[in-house]
């Protein structure tokens, strides 16, 4: 096998927008990301949930007469 035909691997720091960093293995030294797992939404509990019920009562006042119009 060719020796150039892999990337070589180093140890490489992730760096998350919160503060919190980890080390693991990439082609690269350091990554900067944005959001993880340690101050996502949906992994902290911190989760907010759309009220979908009011959205379904708009669209049904909006189209659902229609609807019941049609069929008389």
């Amino acid at each position: 096998m060719k020796s150039e035909g892999h990337p070589e691997y180093v140890t490489c720091k992730v760096a998350c927008g919160c503060g919190n960093s980890f080390e693991t293995r990439a082609t690269v030294e350091s990554i900067n990301v944005e959001i993880c797992g340690a101050c996502h939404p949906f992994y902290t509990g911190q989760q907010r949930f759309v009220d979908t019920a009011g959205r379904i009562e708009k669209f049904n006042r909006r189209f659902g007469s229609r609807r019941a119009s049609t069929s008389t």
